[in-house]
Order: C-alpha cells, then structure tokens, then sequence
C-alpha cells in the first residue's frame, strides 16, 4: 500500500480562442453573465493552486467544496487523467508527475458508474485483470473474494441493466478493488443515488474501508459524507485549500467564516457583533446582549493580543437555548419545520435570518406560528469569533 504527497500542486487551463469573445444573445434573450470567482491568469484559467498534502498509508482522505472548487481537477491529476500545471506528485515516495494512469497503480471509481452494459458483473469486474493477462484462477480468486465483500455474489451473472443504481455502483467499487491498487479514487461515487441508497453506500465503504488495505481519496460536495467517511477532510474553495483536519475539528473549530458555513446542517448562524474586553476578560456583545466567553477562548484570543473590534459572531443553530425577555435577543419566527425529535425555527432577528434547533420535549411547537415572538440565547463556550475578513480569531 502506499501514502501519497502533493507538494505545491497547481492546474491551469490554457485559454482557447471560443472564450474571448462572449456568445451574442439572441433576439428576444437576455445575455448571460458568467461569474467564475476562480482566478484568471495570462496562462489561463488556474483551477487549483498552491495544494499541499499529505496522505498516509491506508488513510481516508475526503476532499469536499461546493461545485468547481477544484476538488475532482485534484483526483484527476493523481489519477492521471489531468497533466499537472506545476508541483510534485508522489505516490508511495515515487514522483509520477509523468508516469501514465495504467503504471501509477491507482484505481478510480466514478460518478456515473461506467460499466460495460455488454458485460455481466462478473467480466465487468473481471476486465482489468485479463487486461493484465493474469492467470484465470487468480482472477476468478479475485473477483468472487470483491463479490463477498461487498454483497454482490448473488449478482456475478446479471448484465448491469438488470440491476439497480447502488448494487451498480457495488459493482464499480468491486472492479476497482479486484485490482488490489495502492490507492482507490472515487470521484462522487454516491451523488447519483436517492438519499436512502445513498446512507446505506455510505455505511458499506465505511465497512469496505475496515477490510481492504488501500488508501482512500474521496471527493464529494456533500459534507455528511465528508464528515462520516473522512480520516480527515480537506475544504476547498476557488481552488485553494481553505482547511484540512479531522471532521471534528473543523466543526468545532472551523478556520474561517467559508467553513463555519460550509460544514454543518443546518448552517451557522451568522451576527453583526463586537468583540470587547473588560475586566481583563474576553466578551461579544450583540445587541443589548453581552455574552463572556469561556476560559478555553478566553486564552485562545489573550495568546494572540487579540484587540477589540467589530466581528461576525457565529453560532450553530443547536447552541441556541430559548429564553425570557431579559438579556436575550428578540427575534419573529418566520418558518416553524417539524423534524421529528426536535423543531427548526427559522426566525428574524434585527433583519438576519436566524435557525434555531429545540428538542420537541422541551416546547409546545403549535406557539410557535408565523410572526409568533421569541427570545433567544447562547453560551460563550460556543461562540465563534471572526474578524471582517472572515478569519478566525482564535487560531
């Protein structure tokens, strides 16, 4: 098996000679204006930049970022399938920046399946390892050993449009893994399944995951996958990398204002706020609210000889505890969901838009109409503090 490192990995796409000049809108239509935030050089457009990571042997990476992020550009360029612009890449400590996909020993499972329609499960699965012309009682070993393990014995002889969408995408994890590669790419493997498909695969790689010994590179925009699956999750924006570490740490201690928003369901509310000091102690002030924050905060921000300033002050919609109207924040509800064991109350709060999550044990949900007032507050142990530039105080 074997660890991966990029070292200032960087792709651009050249400019071609169709994107100088906009399409004319036809009669009657409303030109379009395409927005790319990602940045344009004279070479081109550079899709990723300045990637630096590190992945060690048999370890689950997750790379997660909303659409055109870079994310799939990055797998692609560790597959081979996307020339490197600049940088190094190395698998098990060999550089392959110009070794071809066949020879780099990786795997790749895709978004859209990519099976052979012509094929039953068994020669799809059995395909790449004739292709090597390895002996038959290997490949027959190989390929029913898969088949065990991910449940699709009873499968081996169906053509694939006989089968359904996730025992199609079990099969294309099964011929990704018969080949027993040091590294196994899966670009978006779940996005084509309904949501109960897609929790059930979910659970099956994680357990797919406990008996192959592979290094894992996933990528998904969805981050209940990145946070469920991934040893440790990398975040993307604009092509840069925006923060890496263990699902747990970017939750609770998310780099900037991007990530507070991007990891977690539903996201991080977000106030105008003051940061301000008194008594040699940190506090936010929202409002008429004034909220001291905790001793793990409190050093984290005197380490760094944080001043007092205006910041976004952000706050998981679970953190929030109703209360009375004394030191708390009055806010409207504009929307009442009912969830099950618990309520989502999407309120208005000095013109911000407010979630707050409460246990249904703990309220009468039917008070809570349209326009029905409420009084809102949270602890310091659970406050984020971002300067204006979106950057985390703490860290």
């Amino acid at each position: 098996m074997a660890g991966l490192t990029l070292k200032n990995i960087k792709k651009i796409y050249p400019h071609s000679g169709d994107q100088k000049k906009p399409k004319k809108a036809k009669k009657g239509e409303v030109a379009e204006e395409k927005k790319v935030n990602l940045q344009v050089t004279d070479e081109g457009v550079v899709a990723v930049q300045a990637f630096n990571l590190d992945i060690a042997d048999k370890e689950f990476i997750v790379l997660v970022g909303p659409s055109g992020c870079g994310k799939s550009t990055t797998l692609r360029m560790v597959a081979g399938l996307e020339e490197i612009s600049a940088g190094e890449l190395y698998i098990d400590g060999k550089l392959v920046n110009d070794v071809a996909p066949k020879d780099r020993d990786i795997a790749m499972v895709f978004q859209n399946y990519a099976l052979y329609p012509h094929m039953t499960v068994y020669e799809n699965m059995a395909f790449p390892l004739k292709l090597r012309k390895m002996d038959k009682a290997e490949i027959d070993r190989r390929v029913r050993e898969a088949a065990e393990i991910l449940d699709i014995t009873q499968y081996l002889e169906r053509k694939p449009k006989a089968l359904s969408g996730g025992q199609r995408q079990r099969v294309a994890i099964g011929r990704a893994i018969v080949r027993e590669p040091k590294v196994l790419l899966m670009d978006e493997p779940l996005s084509n399944l309904d949501a109960k498909l897609r929790n059930q695969m979910r659970a099956e790689i994680i357990k797919l995951r406990q008996k192959i010994n592979t290094t894992f590179m996933y990528v998904t925009h969805d981050q209940t996958e990145a946070m469920t699956l991934g040893d440790r999750i990398v975040i993307m924006k604009d092509g840069f990398i925006q923060q890496i570490g263990t699902p747990q740490e970017v939750f609770d201690h998310p780099a900037n204002l991007f990530v507070a928003g991007f990891i977690g369901v539903p996201q991080m509310n977000f106030f105008d706020a003051k940061l301000v000091k008194a008594n040699g102690k940190y506090a936010v002030s929202v409002g008429d609210m004034t909220v001291e924050l905790s001793e793990e905060k409190q050093k984290n921000l005197a380490a760094k000889n944080v001043a007092e300033q205006a910041i976004t002050l952000g706050v998981r919609p679970n953190h929030i505890v109703l209360g009375d109207a004394a030191k708390c924040i009055k806010a409207k509800v504009d929307v009442s969901e009912m969830m099950g064991s618990e309520v989502h109350l999407h309120a208005n709060a000095n013109g911000k838009d407010v979630v707050i999550i409460v246990p249904t044990m703990d309220l009468d949900s039917a008070q809570f109409g349209y326009g029905a007032e409420i009084h809102f507050t949270f602890g310091g142990n659970v406050c984020h503090v971002f300067d204006l530039d979106g950057k985390n105080l703490e860290f």
